[in-house]
């Protein structure tokens, strides 16, 4: 490992152990699909201790590709009772509010979020989200340089867990992914995988 990606690498697990001190909490979502009008078909939010604070389906309104069907298993039929997304909102705005919250892939999510709002009308309430992206931290903290990208090489959420010897049995489905994002973040500051 280069002296660059070493210290890269130190001011990660510096970083981590910075996002741990201020007690966050995980967010994580699955989606009808990865496009400018997905939306969240799914959403947990996971409190610092590990507790849940939101763990909901939510019915979208449009369709779920055939494609995120495949990844996350999440169907129409299992949305069709679920609650839309104006009725999930106002409790995962309640977890967040006040909040430093841990994602992984902070981006994606963040957007999805913004595209459900539109969505179902509520642009107008703009999500304030204090949000760190734990797939940025622990592309650093693994050092694998991408000259194509000019930057650290980003790993899936799945691919850290195993490179960190974390075991996940049910990826892809929101309250695992959130969980694993914590695991990640506790080995990365060094303190070991979280207890389930």
């Amino acid at each position: 490992m280069s002296a660059g990606a070493n210290d890269a690498r130190h001011e990660a697990v510096l970083e981590a152990g910075r996002i741990l001190a201020e007690h966050p909490v995980y967010l994580d979502t699955e989606t009808t699909g990865l496009d400018a009008d997905d939306q969240i078909v799914e959403i947990c939010v996971l409190d610092h201790d590990g507790s849940v604070l939101v763990d909901s389906l939510v019915k979208s309104a449009c369709r779920i590709s055939p494609g995120a069907a495949a990844v996350h298993g999440i169907t129409e039929g299992a949305v069709r009772d679920a609650p839309v997304w104006p009725e999930v909102w106002p409790a995962v705005e309640a977890a967040l509010r006040g909040r430093l919250v841990a994602i992984y892939n902070a981006p994606f999510d963040l957007r999805m979020i913004e595209q459900s709002h539109r969505a179902h009308g509520l642009a107008g309430r703009r999500p304030c989200v204090d949000a760190r992206c734990l797939m940025e931290l622990y592309a650093r903290f693994r050092g694998d340089w991408s000259g194509r990208r000019g930057g650290y090489r980003w790993h899936r959420l799945e691919d850290a867990g195993w490179q960190c010897g974390i075991e996940e049995k049910q990826a892809h489905r929101a309250r695992a992914d959130a969980w694993l994002a914590s695991a990640v973040l506790h080995h990365v500051a060094g303190q070991g995988s979280r207890p389930r």
